[in-house]
């Protein structure tokens, strides 16, 4: 390969990180991860008059599967109930008992950092609630009227759990109370049903736990850095899934499976909401489109048949919180909505890394400083090896000027000459090339750890730079980036190619522009990175051309 090819090469390959990054973050919302699974229908009961029926003529001895989950869906009012803990306040509605907003005091919002982020709400930016009912002909679906104790409830001091208790009205033949249990220092919600039997007849009732949204991208989302935001449903077998919108509109995607574990859940970036039942319990998982531009995901529940005076509870875990890998441990999978991309493999140890490092300098700016140099030792021997590559073609650029001159526009004449002169100083054309090639997948790594761990949110640096997870305010890193790319270029050959070489001029301010969009934290170790390079490259190039002037001399 000659010259005139190998800085067409760098070139693109430079070039092509980031049209690479910008096309990754695409193609993760454009075309997410879909998985159709053929449904084992469990019996469930659907009711005759329920809200969640479609067609009228279903009866309490019809089988229903998510099919049954009617594409109607319209949020009424009703009364609201206010919860406060030390991590959450909670509305609940006595229409179905739906929660219909949730805001996280430990989190900032993500236009204005003095107020508490806001997942859940009926109103405002989007509509996104928690609804639950029951299957069986007679009981209490999410457009049931409840009643409760109070409208204000309070996590006190010495107490590490509050309950809201809801009842049912005008159900016939039962005794329905809807309960939520929210707990001290964290994001974890119990909610369930406590059913008695106050019939002749038993009952045979299945439960649904669904999250309702529409498709609206988040406040603060970038248009430029897009995330993923849409239904998740993960199960032991087919593991992880996601199911986007725009495919359960379409009907590609309307997702039915059987299980005895797994979860289902909404993500957007960031946050997660998810229903965490018990395993080794039967369940079927769904996802919908209803009207009024809103779509659900959920999981229905057999509850065991209750006979005359008998009662029965059953209670499912809601996750409404951080998305962090830590999640784990809380439910199997739980931590994958921490969303690295098809670089989870390398990204996940990253961030490992980073919150190690944060544990010791408390400066999330400084753990990225830090794991920057980590990395750069890591890479040294393939950084040297590139350098010293570019070096040499540095150190021979006269030579290969001369035989440019020489045999003018003979392109095979030159090219041999090229080549023998590359073999008699034993220059690897490509060899600043493919070292780059194998730190490409770390960089594009490294940007999904920055990009989607909820832990860099609002996490200060200096200065301005007051939250490492969002593009410098000022612009002042691009900047420095570029200027420390053009210093970079001044180590590097000059291609003789007059257009090559007004090209890599360019390149600096093409990677200044495209990096005014990217995170705050991904441009500072691009800073730090090119430091770094920057000396070990002058290091290098300094010796091969002593070795040279010696050799002269000699």
């Amino acid at each position: 390969m000659d010259f005139h090819k190998l800085f067409r090469l760098f070139f693109f390959l430079a070039f092509s990180i980031s049209i690479m990054l910008l096309w990754d973050s695409w193609q993760r919302t454009q075309q997410p991860i879909i998985r159709t699974v053929p449904a084992t229908v469990p019996k469930i009961a659907a009711p005759k008059d329920s809200a969640l029926a479609i067609t009228a003529t279903a009866t309490a001895a019809a089988p229903a599967s998510p099919e049954t989950i009617a594409t109607q869906h319209k949020i009424q009012a009703g009364q609201k109930i206010i919860v406060k803990t030390d991590y959450l306040t909670a509305e609940i509605n006595t229409v179905g008992g739906d929660l219909r907003r949730l805001e996280f005091l430990q989190q900032r919002d993500s236009k204005n950092k003095n107020k508490p982020f806001v997942l859940l709400q009926d109103k405002g930016a989007h509509t996104y609630i928690a609804q639950t009912g029951l299957l069986g002909t007679g009981l209490p679906t999410h457009n049931t009227t409840f009643t409760a104790e109070a409208n204000e409830y309070l996590l006190t001091e010495g107490k590490n759990t509050i309950e809201v208790r809801l009842l049912a009205t005008n159900v016939v033949g039962a005794k329905i109370t809807k309960f939520y249990v929210f707990h001290r220092g964290g994001y974890l919600i119990d909610v369930g049903y406590e059913i008695e039997n106050i019939g002749t007849n038993s009952l045979s009732p299945s439960t649904y736990f669904q999250l309702v949204r529409d498709k609206s991208t988040p406040e603060g989302a970038s248009m430029f850095l897009p995330t993923y935001t849409g239904t998740a449903i993960y199960t032991e077998k087919d593991k992880f899934q996601k199911v986007g919108f725009p495919d359960i509109e379409s009907g590609k995607a309307k997702y039915s499976q059987s299980a005895d574990n797994g979860w289902a859940g909404m993500l957007q970036h960031y946050f997660v909401a998810a229903w965490l039942p018990k395993d080794k319990i039967q369940r079927e998982f769904y996802t919908r489109h209803l009207e009024n531009e809103l779509y659900s995901v959920g999981v229905i529940l057999p509850v065991a048949a209750i006979a005359p005076g008998q009662s029965a509870k059953i209670s499912v875990p809601l996750y409404a919180g951080p998305a962090q890998t830590s999640l784990d441990e809380i439910a199997p999978g739980l931590g994958l909505t921490v969303d690295y991309g098809w670089l989870t493999i390398i990204s996940t140890p990253l961030f490992w890394l980073l919150s190690y490092l944060y544990g010791w300098v408390a400066n999330w700016g400084i753990a990225i400083i830090l794991l920057t140099v980590f990395i750069k030792l890591l890479f040294f021997p393939l950084s040297a090896a590139s350098y010293r590559s570019m070096g040499k073609m540095r150190v021979v650029a006269p030579k290969l000027e001369k035989i440019k001159q020489q045999y003018g526009d003979d392109r095979e004449r030159l090219h041999k000459a090229m080549m023998e002169l590359y073999k008699t100083e034993k220059i690897n054309p490509l060899g600043g090339c493919l070292p780059m090639l194998v730190q490409i997948p770390v960089f594009i790594a490294l940007y999904w750890a920055i990009l989607a761990s909820v832990e860099l949110r609002y996490a200060p640096f200096f200065g301005w730079i007051t939250d490492l997870s969002v593009p410098d305010p000022y612009y002042v890193l691009p900047l420095i980036m570029g200027a420390s790319m053009i210093i970079q270029s001044k180590l590097n050959p000059v291609p003789p190619d007059p257009l090559q070489a007004k090209l890599m001029k360019m390149l600096p301010i093409v990677f200044s522009v495209v990096f005014f969009f990217f995170p705050a934290g991904l441009v500072l170790y691009s800073i730090v990175n090119n430091i770094l390079s920057i000396v070990q490259q002058w290091y290098i190039t300094r010796g091969l051309e002593a070795n040279v002037k010696g050799a002269v001399k000699a």
